[in-house]
């Protein structure tokens, strides 16, 4: 048991609504610290059986609400208003903590909690995956804590036990607030994790197909290196990045990378920015998926049907190392067939 768990919460019925992702990871640390832990979910939905199987007391939302000290909200952002309103308002008892992983209803107002709760958030700073796998290895993924709403005069002391039983505390917590986490996630998901990413490798992409080049080869050096560089990002920095490339490499970096993103890029990202901040983003999602997603569906299509994306997935289907465990020996059998394309000569 987690000592430090233990200390606000030993007593106390926690309450996980979503066993996705990161509810699953929380769920199953929580446990392992000792804590008291049920499941909220939909009757017959994908993840009930899954929970139940893996020990836990599976209930309805409104029931696993109506007993608990705490309730970790850890469903997709849209569906939380709604739940909020139908399971979690009537039936949370005052005094009680309202627990979210990202801020985002609780910053643009989509869920306004009952004046008599605690609204505290504890929002891991990696996938469910990692948070389990370092868990169960003795370690945590480090933790952005923050409090909202302080009712009960312990909010603090919750949502830091809660972090601890998740594994947060034996790496680092660090505090935040519900703004700050919810407009740097966001500008981070938009500008560069998956918005700006995804734009330079298309960008890149086009660049040399247009210019004659094999679409195979671009693929590879646009898009399939990038994992070799994001990952010396993310164990060492730039710093190792630069101590891990070439020369050549490095001096291509230092004399056109800032060509590439330049100062307008710069600029481009602080209206990005501006529209987290006043909320023009936020009305806009809300609004598209009020409507059904039409706008939504179209840009992911787009990007599924992007060339690159045709010829990764070919390409893929030749890395045995990608595959599942069960399909590896028939794809590695298969890659005996080259995979030739026409190939026309630059210049």
């Amino acid at each position: 048991m987690n000592p430090q768990a233990s200390h606000s919460l030993a007593q106390s019925r926690i309450a996980v609504l979503g066993y996705g992702s990161q509810g699953r990871a929380h769920a199953l640390n929580l446990r392992d610290s000792g804590l008291d832990v049920v499941v909220g979910l939909r009757r017959n939905g994908g993840s009930w059986q899954r929970a139940e199987d893996e020990g836990f007391a599976v209930v309805e939302p409104a029931d696993a609400v109506r007993d608990a000290d705490l309730v970790a909200v850890l469903t997709p952002d849209m569906v939380q208003p709604a739940l909020y309103r139908d399971a979690i308002e009537p039936n949370l008892k005052p005094g009680a903590a309202l627990l979210f992983a990202h801020g985002f209803n609780v910053h643009f107002k989509q869920i306004e909690p009952r004046s008599d709760i605690d609204v505290v958030m504890v929002a891991p700073k990696g996938p469910g995956a990692l948070v389990r796998s370092e868990y169960a290895r003795g370690r945590g993924v480090p933790c952005l804590f923050a409090v909202q709403q302080d009712a009960s005069g312990h909010a603090e002391a919750r949502a830091r036990a809660y972090a601890d039983g998740i594994g947060g505390g034996r790496a680092m917590l660090i505090r935040t607030d519900f703004k700050e986490e919810t407009e740097t996630d966001l500008f981070g998901e938009q500008a560069v994790l998956c918005g700006g990413a995804s734009a330079l490798v298309q960008a890149g992409f086009e660049t040399l197909v247009e210019a004659g080049y094999q679409p195979e080869i671009a693929y590879y050096e646009v898009l399939h290196e990038l994992k070799l560089i994001v990952d010396l990002f993310y164990e060492g920095g730039i710093t190792k990045m630069l101590e891990f490339v070439s020369e050549t490499a490095q001096y291509g970096d230092f004399v056109s990378g800032s060509r590439v993103v330049d100062a307008g890029v710069k600029a481009r990202m602080q209206d990005v920015l501006r529209e987290i901040q006043d909320g023009t983003f936020a009305r806009n999602w809300i609004t598209e998926y009020a409507a059904g997603l039409p706008n939504y569906k179209r840009f992911r299509q787009a990007d599924l049907d992007h060339p690159v994306e045709q010829v990764g997935k070919k390409l893929r289907a030749r890395m045995p190392w990608l595959q599942p465990a069960e399909t590896q020996s028939a794809v590695a059998a298969d890659t005996v067939t080259p995979l030739v394309t026409p190939f026309k000569r630059v210049g």
